[in-house]
């Protein structure tokens, strides 16, 4: 309901609590990680998803969500090798 009505900063408040009852959950973390991004908060957003990716590297969403995390901190050199799994993890390859 607070993503539907765009507060983000409201689900991340709710959201914490819930990972902090269950931290080896991944679905409830990756919502955590898009509340913090889409309300700016960056930081936030990129030590979340760092988490679930040190957990489980083959989580494309997580490693497209951090590339695109790292690409709003300008960090594109940063960002581009994560990007890059995610697409491969995904079965988006480049044809050559």
């Amino acid at each position: 309901m607070f993503f539907e009505a765009k507060d983000y900063a409201a689900a991340a408040r709710v959201l914490g609590g819930l990972v902090e009852e269950v931290p080896e959950q991944t679905g409830p973390r990756l919502l955590l990680a898009r509340s913090y991004y889409h309300s700016a908060q960056l930081g936030r957003a990129e030590a979340e998803l760092r988490t679930i990716v040190e957990r489980d590297p083959v989580e494309h969403y997580a490693r497209l969500m951090l590339g695109r995390t790292l690409q709003r901190q300008n960090r594109h050199e940063e960002a581009e090798s994560h990007l890059r799994i995610a697409s491969a993890l995904a079965g988006d390859f480049e044809e050559r």
